[in-house]
């Protein structure tokens, strides 16, 4: 070969590689886990706010990514099967949606890397070390708001209905962050001078009527399990029928007919979990990534309800409202 064919062809080389590997990263499908503990209403919000951002952050479904999703359908055993099943499929991480998923999944690796998009108190419940150094396979989001924001449900419930002084807590025991919740319950209630009642819900398959009937509620906190989302028609009947109010911690439960919702934004948990995965994708290691808190609270208020149970919502609270229903 002679000298100016050896050097074309070293340069032909040399200018190939690297659009070579470039098609070889191009055409990899990264694949992600997606594990949750019941379906939004309409069955995909959740996912729908993560794959979004995903699109935004350069990741489209079968082209460079596919997510490969499993539902418990709000039965809390079920997920380390399911957890069990994203692992088996090697996905590249998992995203959790309630803090459950993100304890069955945590259990089922401590390899593959775990973005928790919304779990609550992770670092008292063993998920992470700290919020700044999670320190192993986990990391994302925490959803947790303290006993302030349990005080401001507690408040907003008086400010729509001055008269209510026994407020039932609806809450499943079973699910470790819901005790820490109900203890932040006990003492909104005494600063606000009412009564708490507890009602305990943990079988998505019955509800028991009759105990919340007995207690003689003016009103209802449901807390955001799978459990009480699976009885969330009985649960709405009940307190149209007696003409309770009732304060949730998400939205979806508003647009089905209870009076207000205040929470953390669960769908930007959804979105700023995408974030998260693209680092990882990108070579992150979840120890290294900062657990974030949530910046965004939504205050979502049902017209419509207020109505039906006699109930005047003030000025006032409606100018805080951050979504009113009509």
């Amino acid at each position: 070969m002679d000298r100016r064919r050896f050097l074309m062809t070293s340069l032909g080389a040399a200018f190939a590689a690297p659009f070579a590997v470039g098609a070889q990263q191009a055409s990899k499908v990264h694949r992600i886990g997606y594990l949750d503990l019941a379906r939004a209403s309409d069955g995909k919000s959740d996912l729908e706010a993560f794959t979004q951002r995903m699109r935004d952050l350069g990741y489209v479904e079968d082209r460079n990514i596919s997510v490969d999703h499993r539902w418990a359908e709000g039965n809390r055993d079920r997920l380390p099967g399911l957890a069990a099943e994203l692992v088996e499929l090697k996905v590249d991480a998992i995203v959790t949606i309630t803090t459950p998923a993100a304890q069955a999944a945590k259990a089922a690796t401590a390899t593959i890397p775990i973005v928790m998009a919304g779990a609550f108190e992770p670092v008292k419940l063993g998920l992470i070390a700290s919020l700044a150094r999670p320190g192993a396979n986990v990391t994302g989001m925490t959803n947790s708001t303290g006993p302030e924001h349990v005080g401001k449900q507690f408040q907003f419930i008086k400010e729509a209905a001055p008269r209510v002084s026994r407020v039932a807590w609806l809450w499943n025991p079973m699910i470790e962050p819901e005790t820490l919740g109900f203890r932040f319950a006990q003492d909104a209630v005494r600063t606000l001078g009412q009564t708490l009642i507890s009602v305990e819900v943990t079988r998505p398959d019955t509800f028991d009527v009759d105990a919340l009937t007995r207690s003689r509620p003016d009103a209802l906190v449901i807390t955001p399990n799978g459990v009480n989302w699976a009885h969330r028609h009985t649960i709405l009947e009940l307190a149209t029928r007696n003409r309770l109010a009732t304060m949730c911690g998400a939205k979806e439960w508003v647009v089905a007919g209870a009076l207000m919702s205040y929470w953390a934004d669960w769908l930007d948990l959804r979105r700023r979990a995408a974030a998260f995965v693209d680092k990882i994708l990108k070579g992150a290691k979840p120890a290294d990534l900062p657990v974030e808190q949530p910046t965004k609270f939504e205050l979502v208020i049902n017209m419509k309800t207020a109505k039906a149970l006699g109930l005047t919502i003030p000025p006032s609270l409606l100018l805080r409202a951050d979504q009113i229903i009509e």
